[in-house]
């Protein structure tokens, strides 16, 4: 076996080629209709036949007035069972011939002349074979016999054999299969390398062995690909660290901080200057918890899923975003309820991004939320509408980035830690989903998530 993909391309490239030239070259000389001399018994017979036509003529005299009469007699008195007998003059006539014979018989005498060396040919179901030489007297004649091709070829074959653009094109297709097995094993290690890809993309940092094997090409791109990937693999894992590392050194000095401001206000009483400290140190402990959060989900795409119903998976949500919505004095309606459309995933991480989102339009809204659900035979869709202030048309693809402020009113001054939208848009994608912002009828911003169905 070749393992050079390279020589492979080559050898077949040219073994095919081969082929076909051989089979172009060498098949219409497979043809049956072909010139070809006689066997030996053929050839016995032959100067057997013409012995008796000699004879024959010899015995019946010649009439002037009549003279091919004589040469009917002679000819079909001695012409085998089944065959038939014909004799040109030395002026071409063709004494025996029928009329439509003629363009046959024409042919192949201009073709096999030379009695000495008598041959034969087929014209579909006729085969013609001759001259042997006739004397009769000072005349001199061509005995030719024409008798029933003993396996005549198909018109197809004769049709093939006859129009070269059509042998070429029957060349063709008999050589595709080999093509055919060409491109499947060129394409199959591409296919396992996609594949691959299409694993590392979901965030399945795994090696791959089966890539290590084939043509030395993609043997050595299947072990660089596994070499990425363990790097990868790696990376990931330190980042993670790091992220928790840092997490729970920052958790350290922001409980004393939390714990002195709990001091200071039991010696002092409550201040404007402690109240401040307070609401930053819980607005940092939020952000380390969303940062963890959205830092577990970018790189766990692997997510544990199970069969779930929209209406009980969302129940719970729903109904603690419209008692928050009451708390704050706000209004949250549910225009289309969700129904008991099924689909594959996390529980935890799609309550998340409805929490999420919902959360977010409660934040920067000012009086008014609408939440609507709809399905089609390929998704859901959840459109959250608000009547906040809304996000400019350059501002909403950039939102759903971690840390992402807007210059408008969305700033930190609404609350936030500005990941709850990028926790949103790693979770829809998880799940091979979208979302998207863009205006809504009700004043301020409408974000949409879409997620596809199970399928039957």
């Amino acid at each position: 076996m070749i393992n050079s993909l390279t020589a492979r391309i080559f050898a077949i490239f040219w073994f095919t080629l081969a082929l076909v030239l051989m089979v172009v070259l060498m098949l219409p000389k497979l043809d049956s209709r072909q010139l070809t001399p006689l066997l030996d018994n053929e050839q016995r017979q032959g100067l057997m036949i013409e012995q008796h036509v000699e004879a024959e003529l010899a015995g019946d005299p010649a009439n002037d007035l009549m003279w091919w009469r004589r040469l009917y007699r002679a000819i079909d008195k001695w012409a085998p069972p089944g065959q038939r007998l014909l004799l040109v003059t030395s002026e071409g006539r063709v004494i025996g011939v029928q009329r439509n014979e003629m363009q046959i018989v024409r042919n192949f005498i201009g073709q096999s002349d030379n009695s000495d060396r008598p041959k034969k040919k087929k014209y579909g179901r006729i085969e013609m074979v001759g001259p042997f030489a006739v004397r009769d007297g000072e005349d001199n004649y061509q005995l030719y016999l024409m008798r029933p091709a003993s396996s005549p070829q198909s018109d197809f074959i004769n049709l093939m054999f006859d129009r070269p653009l059509l042998l070429l094109i029957v060349t063709m297709l008999i050589s595709s299969p080999l093509l055919l097995w060409l491109s499947w094993s060129l394409a199959k290690p591409a296919r396992k390398l996609k594949n691959a890809a299409d694993d590392v993309a979901r965030g399945n940092l795994k090696q791959h062995p089966e890539l290590e094997a084939g043509p030395q090409e993609f043997l050595a791109t299947g072990a660089s690909f596994n070499q990425m990937v363990s790097a990868l693999e790696r990376m990931v894992t330190a980042q993670q660290r790091l992220i928790s590392d840092i997490s729970h050194e920052l958790r350290t000095p922001l409980t004393r901080l939390q714990l002195a401001t709990a001091l200071m206000r039991r010696r002092h009483g409550e201040g404007k200057e402690l109240q401040r400290i307070e609401t930053e140190a819980q607005r940092l402990d939020g952000m380390i918890n969303d940062l963890l959060v959205l830092s577990r989900s970018q790189h766990n795409n692997e997510l544990a899923r199970e069969p779930l119903k929209a209406n009980e998976l969302w129940a719970d949500v729903i109904d603690n975003a419209q008692f928050e919505a009451e708390q704050m004095g706000k209004t949250l309606e549910v225009t289309s309820p969700p129904g008991p459309w099924k689909l594959i995933g996390n529980p935890a991480a799609l309550d998340s991004a409805l929490e999420n989102i919902v959360r977010n339009a409660l934040r920067y809204s000012h009086h008014h939320i609408a939440l609507n659900f709809a399905a089609d035979s390929e998704g859901i869709t959840i459109l959250v509408d608000d009547d906040g202030p809304g996000v400019s048309e350059a501002d909403r693809e950039q939102i759903f980035r971690p840390f992402y402020r807007t210059d408008e009113a969305r700033d930190r001054e609404s609350g936030g830690t500005g990941l709850g939208l990028a926790i949103v848009d790693t979770a829809v994608q998880q799940h091979r989903g979208w979302a998207k912002a863009e205006d809504s009828p009700l004043g301020g911003l409408r974000l949409i998530i879409w997620l596809p169905l199970q399928q039957r």
